[in-house]
């Protein structure tokens, strides 16, 4: 018989199987099915309150999983107890609409924290990172500057930087062009595509802008009636 190589399989970086998706009590999404591969742009979309947020939050460990099995990052996020929650996190970098930074701290300072949460040891080695980050993201000039002191697209940079300094294999941006001009926006988005192009990091958006939607086209996952509906699928 002719050997054969065979290429194993790649495992999704998130694989959701029927979730249900809830905050509190009532259930904002049902029988939620989705997977993303590695280096994959998708975009989340839906109508305010559709539960967009909240599918983030799952994925993050933010909410729980009631219902339906969940991976992400290969973890069982469905089963996950609280001390494995860390370990889930440095697998995955998240970028949020107000930014989130310590304005207290310098840029290399807000950075720097994150690395130091997350077990590097060396300062050369986080200086190093740091350094690296900042430059794949275009403000190398900005290390010393306190967030206050930036703009709000430069402040966006820097919650880009620290969603990537663990070399992350997901990103979770939830509206992260909503508090910006149109001009900066597309700045931005073109900058996240960048990042999933050079680093192989799965990437989860969820946006308002059908706009930015339209210049960049990727997968657009809708939240719609209380589920997720993949429309390229559905066009399909």
């Amino acid at each position: 018989m002719e050997n054969m190589d065979v290429t194993p399989a790649v495992e999704a970086v998130v694989e959701l199987e029927n979730v249900v998706v809830s905050h509190g009590e009532e259930p904002l999404l049902k029988n939620v099915s989705l997977r993303l591969e590695p280096g994959e742009f998708v975009y989340l979309i839906g109508k305010s309150g559709a539960g967009k947020t909240s599918l983030l939050r799952c994925l993050y460990a933010d909410h729980p999983v009631y219902e339906g099995a969940a991976r992400v990052c290969g973890m069982d996020v469905a089963h996950l107890k609280r001390r494995q929650i860390p370990a889930l996190r440095r697998r995955m970098g998240i970028v949020f609409q107000n930014f989130r930074l310590l304005d207290d701290r310098s840029v290399y300072a807000n950075l720097d924290f994150v690395l130091r949460a997350t077990g590097w040891k060396k300062a050369s080695e986080r200086r190093e990172q740091i350094e690296k980050t900042l430059a794949a993201v275009g403000i190398a000039d900005k290390a010393d500057s306190l967030p206050r002191r930036l703009s709000e697209g430069e402040q966006q940079r820097v919650g880009i930087a620290r969603a990537l300094i663990n070399n992350p294999q997901l990103i979770l941006a939830d509206e992260p062009t909503g508090n910006l001009d149109p001009l900066t926006s597309a700045e931005i988005m073109q900058l996240l595509f960048d990042v999933g192009k050079r680093t192989g990091a799965a990437m989860l958006v969820s946006t308002h802008d059908f706009m930015m939607i339209d210049r960049f086209p990727a997968r657009v996952l809708l939240c719609e009636d209380g589920t997720v509906v993949d429309t390229q699928a559905a066009k399909q």
